[in-house]
């Protein structure tokens, strides 16, 4: 029988930040998003006081200092170097191609390979070693597809039984059935909250419910990935391991301000930054982009105030990587799309229209050669320096200097980068 294994980490971000703040647990603890908007992680305590899922964090401030309720700003750097850890502690059980990494704090494995090893015990022995090596806690769920799989890691997580493994391919059909039966259909994934309402009008309340539906109808009614869904919980594989990620159609690159500006050149100065970051995200790729978009947004949530959500784009004579002409080109479309006087609060830049990177050779009639290969240059030192010294460590120096940034993000509670920066190390005692 196929077995697919979902490892998640509980409450990745607050994990985190508990890793490195032992004091923490216990507690409730919350992580916002950008500019400390939204809560995006809670701990167990956090959930139990009521506090929900993406909700402003300034609707929850009363609760919050009623119950001493810790909140940090988001600290991607060190969440991103974590979840790199946790990849490569997985990798160690099964091949890399049997390994997708789905999102930051989710990774799919394919224990199919290994059918003399116990899905159990394997899931324990996963979770005793990131926890060790990595000291981050995971559910394991096992079920015969993708789907299953995901439903298992749920029912580890809210049934306290399991010991945090949820084999569903050992249990007989029965006990699957009233697990399945006792689970909202809302759960399953792929079903979003707009699903359920229709879902409920056509007598579909359960996952068993979904599971046992006519699937040819529900195509009809809803879309092929409605039938992919039902056929997955019935045990029948549709969805494959993806150990390489699909190419990307686009890049984006953009942030809400910590407070409005009026001033043009700290918009330029955002969407500087923002093509750098891009072009450094268009690299990894090993692409080229045909087409540049910027947009500015004010603050639509800000009533009485004017609007104004511009988007402008240009087509690239040649696709490219040069982050100088792709910046140039950003400052003149800011420029086109700006009104003086508006209180702007996001910037943004995409790429689009991305290729393959192929070694590029110079035409006949090309006016220019030296000139592109000391471009080139200067992008393989950027991105040298970037490993070695962290992303950003050069930029163009019209996309400002770290510490003058006026239009940077509000993290009022961020806590340090632990794992990636010499000099905020954790220091320990003895």
């Amino acid at each position: 029988m196929r077995r697919i294994a979902l490892v998640d980490v509980n409450n990745f971000y607050v994990s985190c930040e508990r890793l490195f703040q032992p004091a923490l647990e216990g507690k409730p603890v919350v992580v916002l998003s950008n500019n400390d908007g939204c809560v995006v992680s809670r701990s167990a305590e956090a959930k139990a006081l009521g506090i929900k899922m993406a909700a402003p964090w300034h609707h929850c401030r009363s609760i919050a200092e009623q119950n001493g309720v810790i909140a940090f700003s988001s600290n991607y750097v060190l969440y991103g170097d974590l979840s790199r850890r946790v990849v490569e502690v997985l990798g160690q059980f099964v091949p890399r191609a049997d390994l997708e990494v789905y999102s930051i704090d989710e990774c799919f494995l394919d224990l199919s390979g290994q059918p003399k090893a116990d899905a159990t015990e394997l899931g324990k022995t996963i979770r005793e070693r990131v926890r060790r090596w990595c000291g981050l806690p995971v559910c394991v769920g096992v079920g015969p597809t993708k789907t299953l799989a995901k439903l298992a890691n749920f029912i580890a997580k809210k049934q306290d039984a399991w010991g945090g493994v949820c084999d569903l391919t050992r249990l007989r059909s029965e006990r699957l059935s009233g697990l399945l039966a006792d689970i909202d259909v809302g759960n399953v994934w792929g079903i979003g909250r707009r699903l359920v309402p229709q879902l409920s009008e056509a007598g579909i309340y359960t996952v068993a419910d979904l599971r046992d539906a006519d699937a040819a109808s529900l195509r009809q009614r809803f879309s092929v990935v409605m039938e992919r869904i039902v056929r997955e919980l019935r045990g029948e594989a549709c969805l494959e391991i993806e150990h390489q990620p699909a190419a990307k159609s686009q890049i984006q690159s953009a942030r809400s301000f910590g407070e409005p500006t009026t001033q043009l050149e700290p918009v330029l100065e955002s969407a500087r930054a923002h093509v750098v970051r891009a072009v450094e995200k268009l690299r990894v790729e090993r692409a080229v982009t045909g087409r540049i978009e910027v947009f500015l947004e004010t603050n639509r949530f800000t009533p009485g105030e004017p609007q104004h959500h511009p988007v402008r784009s240009e087509n690239l004579p040649a696709a490219t990587d040069d982050v100088l002409h792709l910046v140039a080109v950003a400052v003149r479309l800011v420029r086109a799309i700006h009104r003086p006087g508006l209180r702007y609060h996001k910037v943004g830049v995409r790429l689009l229209e991305l290729a393959p990177r192929r070694a590029r050779q110079a035409g006949l009639f090309e006016d220019q050669p030296q000139h592109d290969a000391k471009r080139a240059r200067l992008s393989e030192v950027l991105d040298a320096a970037s490993q070695r010294w962290g992303r950003g460590a050069i930029a163009p120096g019209t996309a400002g200097l770290a510490g003058e940034r006026v239009w940077h993000m509000r993290r009022l509670a961020l806590s340090s980068a632990y794992t990636t920066r010499w000099a905020e190390l954790p220091t320990v005692r003895t």
